[in-house]
């Protein structure tokens, strides 16, 4: 059958866990999207609606042994930019960090090579001009050393004026907000996490470097079965063309962009020797592609910021912080993205297949995987995955999910789900 075909005959109850009746129709689309390939992976969805958990499911395989369930962390890559984002911003409400104080005064060493001004504000908003990983170290294995990489962004060169242009920081990121939040608070990325974010939101899973302990509740890759066609078969098949262009690919040509940008941003030298899924990549802090989280975790940060920087009493983000992280940049195009992103500071816009969310934001993962929040609505979500897909705009299943939670949700604020 086709993709399209499976979708439309699916079984619209393939999975687990808890959903408010309001929200039925975003856990049968979950369902219909996910049943015809639960043999190749499994996925997770939470959503929280006006300060309360209204979706929490899972289905599918964690591994090509254990079935998802309701512990299981994921491989999120960028989506975890927004919870460094998110960490950095209470940061700045605690007064330990400014967006608008030159690094180098929290990180001396950083000022070489013309980047003796650039702010925490150029880094959050893709303005630093520091995006190329590809030409800044040898090898893939190189991002498993944090120490090692800091130095590396201590030494590199923008690649454009400070301030001047938007470029995709896809890979460097992590360590650029990483390197800042260390060097202003004198503690480690993953103090910080557990004591600003963790604990006090009391998440079940989210890291920066999976701790060896944790290892087995992170989902794996499922690989794909092997073809058993004869030898000889084989041999007689043409040789393959040209490989096809992506989507991504396409809108990239068609903006006029720079396919190199794109390259130097998105894929460092030597990734045949290095994987996000290896015991090595779990464990390594690359903040900007390797975040493991819960969907509940990612759900639970948003559904935080969707209540404007306030959960259970508690001000993480005090009201002028959060009316400045939640403002956008830029609407200059992006050098690597193809498609506008509206950069406010760590994250972009809610990407949907109609609706709008003026004041939300968020962040995709190259997987597909996907959270953010809407203040408006007061709606957070998060979906979370492990199969081998990639795409740098995002995955059809994450932008129909989208959708679906805002019509849910306009349903109960508005009266009416609509399309718009």
């Amino acid at each position: 059958m086709s993709g399209l075909t499976d979708i439309i005959f699916a079984n619209t109850k393939n999975y687990q866990g808890v959903v408010d009746e309001r929200f039925q129709d975003l856990a049968t689309q979950f369902s219909r999207l996910q049943d015809g390939r639960i043999e190749h992976g499994g996925a997770a969805l939470t959503v929280y609606f006006q300060g309360q958990k209204v979706v929490d499911i899972y289905t599918g395989k964690k591994s090509q042994t254990e079935q998802w369930n309701d512990q299981t962390l994921s491989v999120c890559y960028s989506t975890g930019k927004g919870i460094l984002a998110t960490l950095a911003h209470i940061l700045v409400s605690e007064g330990l960090v400014d967006y608008d104080l030159p690094v180098v005064n929290y990180w001396p060493e950083f000022g070489q090579n013309g980047k003796e001004k650039m702010t925490l504000r150029h880094i959050l908003s893709h303005q630093s001009g520091l995006y190329d990983i590809r030409n800044i170290i040898e090898s893939a294995v190189e991002m498993a050393d944090w120490q090692h990489m800091l130095n590396v962004m201590e030494q590199a060169t923008p690649r454009f004026e400070i301030g001047e242009d938007i470029a995709y920081q896809a890979i460097t990121f992590g360590w650029l907000v990483g390197g800042v939040l260390e060097k202003a608070t004198g503690r480690t990325l993953t103090d910080s996490m557990q004591t600003y974010l963790v604990e006090p939101l009391q998440l079940d899973g989210a890291y920066f470097g999976v701790p060896e302990h944790e290892l087995s509740r992170v989902a794996r890759l499922i690989p794909k079965k092997q073809s058993t066609a004869p030898a000889q078969a084989e041999s007689k098949k043409p040789k393959s063309k040209q490989k096809k262009a992506s989507f991504s690919d396409k809108l990239a040509e068609m903006t006029g962009q720079n396919p190199q940008d794109f390259l130097d941003a998105m894929v460092p030298k030597g990734m045949r020797d290095f994987s996000f899924f290896s015991d090595q990549g779990l464990q390594a802090i690359i903040p900007a592609a390797n975040g493991v989280f819960s969907s509940n975790s990612l759900a639970k940060i948003y559904a935080m910021m969707a209540n404007k920087g306030e959960w259970d009493g508690k001000v993480f983000i005090r009201p002028e912080i959060f009316a400045e992280l939640s403002q956008i940049q830029s609407i200059k195009r992006d050098r690597v993205m193809p498609i506008p992103m509206k950069w406010r500071l760590g994250y972009h816009r809610v990407i949907t297949m109609g609706k709008r969310a003026k004041k939300g934001f968020g962040h995709i993962g190259y997987n597909g995987s996907g959270a953010w929040c809407d203040p408006q609505r007061e709606l957070s979500f998060a979906y979370t995955h492990n199969f081998a897909i990639g795409s740098i705009t995002g995955d059809y299943r994450l932008w129909g999910l989208t959708q679906e939670t805002l019509r849910c949700a306009d349903r109960l604020v508005k009266g009416s789900k609509g399309w718009f």
